[in-house]
């Protein structure tokens, strides 16, 4: 291992379930490059936790020393630290960012960069000011099969593309789970338009090398919430599932005392904090839409057809982009059907298809050019999260990287990337209200 200055020096702000992908990361495989020495959280249960499984992934290792929210700014001091991950709730992206970069610190924050056109600016803004780099944790660029499409359509095998069309499906175990968490107040997330979709809206991107010109979108709170729960018969009448008699043999109900990770995240964590995520689905309190349709004009001439449901009863995505010279489809299947008894015992509260056994569907991506019969286009997937993406991102994120041998796909994605992906679902929202077009450059002028 080289000496301790040759590491760069990495705090994580925000220690809930998905930082424990950069924590085992930086505690394991990445170590020898790049050394933990901050952790930062509004619960300081929930840092005393990753901690122990620190210690028990790599026994004798001191603790990492952990920092209240409020104390962030004299972490990055005492700690000396020149990288930051950002995974803390969405809203409160920008803050963390923004002050780490004023520190003289990078940043990697999880995806959505941010919530809004105004904290988005600030980002931006504190990024060209300083000149320290922003990567936004895009995975999906890095799943094979994504690059495979990225590539297949560089070499115009199908020519210009003309339009892509985009279904992304969520079941009913993890659609549900965005509305029995934070993600469920608009505010917090700005909504599955900027949660969740500011990945597909960034891969859009990405595969066409091109930025959203126009968006109109309509959508609204068909299948969760309140109203909707009573108008169906599909309400339980509890507050949080934990210890309700009344969620006992609700589907949608989460079992946190399932998950020895979650009940020592969440549910062990709540004294402390009050938060509770395990919240109805049908209760009061949800904000935010579950079916969404959206069209976009790109500055290449592109128009995307995208859909979002959140209530399906598979969950995948199937994807066609229409070209000059012919036709690739692509069709994800996560999972075929959903298990109602189907239950979590590790880190995350859904369960996808290969997770599950007989749940798991299939992956085929298919090259039609005119005049020539279909064409099956094998590619490997990849092991772990997100078809091999997580691995390949932290590989690229905490990795030895070579200035001679620039990434050919250019799947590091900076602020600009962030600010992008965040735009469509921005615009997206504000049509939701207003009825009207609205132009990207009107929110982000990029």
């Amino acid at each position: 291992m080289p000496p301790d200055t040759a590491r760069r020096r990495c705090a994580v702000v925000g220690l809930g379930a998905r930082a424990q992908l950069y924590t085992e990361a930086l505690g394991g495989p990445y170590a020898d490059r790049v050394e933990l020495v901050g952790l930062c959280d509004v619960n300081a249960h929930r840092m005393a936790v990753h901690n122990r499984r620190l210690a028990a992934a790599r026994p004798g290792r001191p603790p990492v020393p952990a920092y209240a929210a409020g104390e962030f700014d004299e972490m990055l001091r005492r700690e000396r630290v020149d990288l930051v991950v950002v995974t803390s709730v969405d809203r409160t992206h920008d803050e963390y960012i923004v002050r780490a970069l004023e520190a003289g610190c990078d940043v990697v924050t999880e995806k959505p960069m941010t919530t809004d056109a105004a904290r988005a600016r600030r980002v931006l803004e504190a990024q060209r000011r300083t000149g320290r780099e922003v990567r936004v944790a895009f995975n999906y660029r890095y799943n094979p099969v994504h690059a495979a499409v990225r590539e297949t359509l560089a070499a115009g095998r199908i020519g210009e593309v003309g339009s892509v069309h985009f279904e992304w499906l969520l079941d009913l175990r993890h659609g549900a789970d965005y509305f029995r968490r934070w993600h469920r107040d608009k505010a917090d997330s700005g909504g599955l338009m900027v949660h969740k979709a500011s990945h597909h809206f960034d891969l859009v991107n990405w595969w066409l090398d091109t930025a959203p010109e126009t968006v109109f979108a309509q959508g609204g709170l068909f299948f969760y919430g309140e109203e909707a729960g009573r108008r169906r018969g599909l309400a339980r009448d509890y507050t949080r599932a934990h210890g309700s008699p009344a969620a006992a043999d609700d589907p949608f109900a989460i079992r946190l005392a399932d998950s020895p990770v979650l009940t020592e995240l969440y549910l062990d964590a709540e004294a402390e904090d009050g938060y509770h995520r395990d919240q109805n689905v049908f209760g009061p309190g949800v904000n935010i839409e579950d079916d969404m349709a959206v069209l976009v004009r790109y500055a290449s001439g592109a128009t995307l057809s995208y859909h979002l449901t959140a209530y399906a009863p598979w969950e995948g995505y199937r994807i066609a982009f229409n070209g000059s010279e012919g036709r690739l489809e692509l069709l994800v299947e996560e999972s075929t059907w959903t298990r109602p008894a189907a239950r979590t015992g590790g880190a995350s509260a859904v369960l996808h298809g290969a997770a599950v056994g007989d749940e798991a569907g299939r992956t085929e991506l298919t090259l039609r050019r005119f005049w020539e019969e279909p064409r099956e286009l094998k590619v490997a997937t990849g092991e772990g999260g997100h078809g091999g993406g997580d691995a390949r991102m932290l590989a690229d994120l905490f990795g030895e990287r070579d200035p001679g041998a620039p990434d050919a796909l250019g799947r590091a994605a900076d602020a600009t990337d962030g600010a992008r992906s965040l735009v469509t679902g921005l615009a997206a929202n504000e049509s939701f209200v207003t009825g009207l077009p609205v132009r990207a450059r009107d929110l982000l002028d990029l």
